[in-house]
């Protein structure tokens, strides 16, 4: 089965040709990362818009590179949430209008449940249950996966673990993408040097807080700048900082982070080896896990775990749509589908 997906929920416009839910035939993806570096962020409308003059080139291009004609596909599948509501617009409105001139099935899905599956493409399926791990620029959550279902474990109340990377880097004057800046930033700086907070919310939450890192971290790097006003300019401050001090900072940042994380999975495995149901594998998706030292402690908590893990390689862990593809696999082989009135929505099912 040849499924389309096609994916548009923030920055990036990307369509994929999938079959068999698994093997990707052609993955095509168009950043704006050059549209937004001015304003340290995604703009909304200025997102929605580059989707509007991409959104057609990108999906035959993956047409073109799957050596196939649209009138080929089994189905076209979109992201139809969460997101900027614009941005999903663009992809969710040429999904289906696509569907709808092929006479094919449209499957709406849920962003988050698409970043689990891209730990799946290319690969065989995990022995089941898994432990489903997402960290991406949005959400930070833990899943039990028991291949047909999920079941929410825990989630941030706050800030996600990539948002709060992006605004640990804007304040050390890193430019647009911050995730991937801070890393390289990270990267031979001192990991011990400033201690920050590890938010772990009573002693059987699986849920994450990153917000109260957020503020510390803040006030680590006025204090390093010798900022003696709490509410002077971070950005400025963090800026004019000595490239070994912002070493030091982004190191210590993102051990903090990676450390939560780690700490939050090892409590769902002790739970869930408690409760007479451990978990076979881990299975893990978003943005952030493209981060090295977040892969590295993964995987040696798998290994110490005796677990299979699932990490996909980096350009499945952006946004892409050949996990768009994947996700409405299994749905589509049962013979589902959306009306073409299902909406596009801001939030996950998930949030």
């Amino acid at each position: 089965m040849l499924i389309l997906g096609i994916e548009s929920s923030c920055d990036e416009t990307a369509a994929a040709m999938v079959e068999d839910g698994v093997r990707v035939r052609s993955s095509v993806v168009a950043s704006q990362h050059e549209l937004h570096r001015t304003y340290r962020g995604v703009v909304p409308e200025i997102a929605s818009r580059a989707h509007l003059e991409r959104i057609l080139p990108v999906i035959h291009e993956a047409a073109r590179e799957a050596g196939c004609e649209l009138r080929d596909l089994d189905a076209v599948a979109a992201g139809i949430r969460p997101g900027l509501i614009g941005s999903l617009l663009v992809g969710t409105s040429a999904a289906k209008g696509l569907a709808w001139a092929l006479d094919r099935p449209f499957l709406g899905v849920d962003h988050v449940e698409a970043h689990l599956f891209a730990g799946l493409l290319e690969s065989t399926p995990p022995p089941w249950p898994a432990l489903g791990l997402v960290v991406s620029g949005g959400h930070t959550s833990l899943f039990h996966w028991s291949g047909g279902r999920l079941r929410r474990l825990g989630r941030t109340i706050d800030d996600a673990a990539g948002e709060a990377f992006d605004k640990a880097a804007a304040m050390l004057g890193i430019p647009h993408p911050g995730g991937p800046g801070l890393e390289r930033m990270a990267h031979g700086g001192d990991a011990a040097a400033v201690r920050l907070p590890r938010a772990m919310l009573g002693r059987e939450s699986l849920d994450f807080s990153f917000s109260g890192l957020k503020t510390a971290f803040r006030l680590a790097v006025l204090a390093a700048g010798d900022a003696g006003d709490p509410a002077a300019d971070v950005v400025a401050v963090g800026s004019t900082l000595a490239n070994s001090t912002k070493s030091d900072l982004a190191a210590s940042f993102e051990r903090t982070v990676v450390e939560t994380i780690v700490a939050k999975c090892v409590r769902a495995l002790e739970l869930a080896e408690q409760a007479g149901n451990p978990f076979r594998s881990l299975v893990l998706g978003g943005g952030v896990v493209a981060n090295t030292s977040l892969r590295q402690a993964m995987l040696a908590l798998a290994d110490e775990a005796d677990l299979e893990a699932r990490l996909p390689p980096p350009r499945w862990c952006l946004d892409n749509a050949a996990m768009i593809a994947a996700a409405a696999h299994a749905r589509a082989v049962d013979g589902d589908q959306d009306d073409l009135a299902i909406p596009a929505e801001p939030l996950s099912a998930w949030s």
